[in-house]
This record gives C-alpha cells, structure tokens and sequence, in this order.
C-alpha cells in the first residue's frame, strides 16, 4: 500500500498541495511559468524560519560542546580501553553540561516530513484522488516533476536546470563542510585520524544529499538547495552571534 494513499496522510498532502497552487497563483505575476518553483522556495525559507529556534539550540550545543572538548578527549584517553565506562562519563558529562550530542541532527530531522511531502507532490499523478496539476509545472523551461535523469533528452534546457541546481547544492555542501570543519577545530580532525578511513567518509558523506537530489524530482532538489544555502548563512551568523569572544579566535584560526 502507498503510504501517501494513508487517509491522514492523504489530507496533509492534499493541504501541502493546494498551499503550494496558492503559493503558485501569488508568484505568478512576477514568476511566470516558474511559479510553482518560487512557490517551493517560499515553503522552504518558511519552514526554515519556523525552525529557527531549533537552530538556534544546535548552535548553542555546538558552541558548549567546543568548550568541553579538552574534557571530552580527556575523558576518551583515560577510558580509551573501557569504551562502556568511556560512554557513561561522556552521557554523565553532556547530562550535567545541559548538552545533547543529538542536538545537531533535530533540523534535518524535523524536514524530513516537508521533504517528503514535496517529493510526492511531485512524484505522484493524483493526489488525494484527483488530478495533480503540479506535475506539468517547470523551472526555467525544466519539469519540476522530472529528475535529471529523466531530463536526459535533447531539449537541452531540460538537463541544464537540473545540473545548475545540483551543481549549486553541491557547492553549498561542500562550503558547508568546510565551516563545519573550521568550527569543530582540530578535536575533530584528531578523533576522524583515530578511525582508519573516517576522514575520507566525513568528506564524501555530506554529497550523499547531492546523489539523492540527482535522483529525486527537481522540485525536491530546489528544496534540498534552498534549505542547505540556508543553512550556511544562517549557522555563519548564529555562530557569530553566540561564541562567547574569547573563543571567536580560536574558530578564525
């Protein structure tokens, strides 16, 4: 059975679908046939905004956990040959420092319903019964509908859209990564040293996203776009905002 076919589900896509025609409708006189995109971007920067105060946790976490690194690999040398007692004073800490090691994924996590709902929008011929307009919708001349793959046909507009797409979202990981790399310091890149391997996975992994958006409708890739050059700019400014200035330094160097 489709899940998307669930009755609850149904509804809540059937909602997300007339919100992005509306949204479509309000973009039109100045978006033109690429509407229904400027209407995925609007529903990204939304739900972004929304989740902001989320972010705004995550920074915080990310900063104290920069302040107990020196505790935490103190923690992992002495217990390096007990990894359950290793575990339980690293719990015993971030419990006592207010700090979850969870608190980094909560953003994704919390996008992964409006994500999927903007997949099937456009990955489905009827939603909720009836005829789902949003598939004949286009970006600059490209379906939203179709995947890069799906795009492979001598239109050339059609396969150009959705690698301009990807090939930003991949310059926006990759600029991600490396902020992300800049902030974590060199405990990062001393406990990745630690793992035979681990500093090639940390470096591929973030560009699973790019594989998927290549595989997924263009409209999902736009999302995934949208959310990621979000993100950059909005961890840059919240970092600044809330690193204490004495550590400011430390993450320039």
């Amino acid at each position: 059975m489709n899940p998307f076919d669930f009755p609850p589900v149904a509804a809540a896509l059937d909602g997300l679908y007339h919100l992005v025609l509306q949204l479509g409708v309000l973009f039109s006189p100045w978006a033109g046939a690429s509407a229904s995109a400027a209407a995925i971007v609007a529903l990204t920067l939304a739900v972004r905004l929304v989740l902001l105060p989320v972010a705004v946790s995550q920074v915080r976490a990310e900063v104290a956990r920069r302040r107990l690194a020196p505790q935490v690999a103190a923690i992992r040398k002495r217990y390096a040959k007990d990894a359950p007692t290793a575990t339980r004073k690293l719990q015993e800490l971030y419990t006592a420092e207010h700090v979850s090691p969870l608190a980094g994924i909560l953003p994704t996590l919390l996008q992964v319903p409006v994500l999927s709902g903007v997949y099937a929008l456009f990955a489905h011929a009827t939603i909720a019964g009836h005829a789902n307009l949003l598939l004949t919708q286009t970006l600059a001349g490209a379906v939203l509908g179709a995947n890069l793959f799906a795009s492979l046909t001598p239109v050339v507009v059609a396969v150009a859209v959705p690698l301009v797409v990807l090939a930003a979202l991949a310059v926006v990981v990759e600029i991600t990564r490396r902020a992300n790399l800049r902030w974590a310091g060199s405990a990062a890149s001393t406990e990745a040293a630690a793992v035979p391997g681990m500093g090639a996975v940390l470096r591929i992994l973030p560009f699973v996203t790019v594989v998927f958006a290549a595989f997924a409708p263009l409209a999902a890739a736009l999302y995934l776009f949208t959310s990621a050059a979000w993100t950059v700019v909005e961890r840059e400014l919240l970092r600044r905002h809330l690193t204490p200035a004495s550590a400011r330094g430390a993450v320039a160097a």
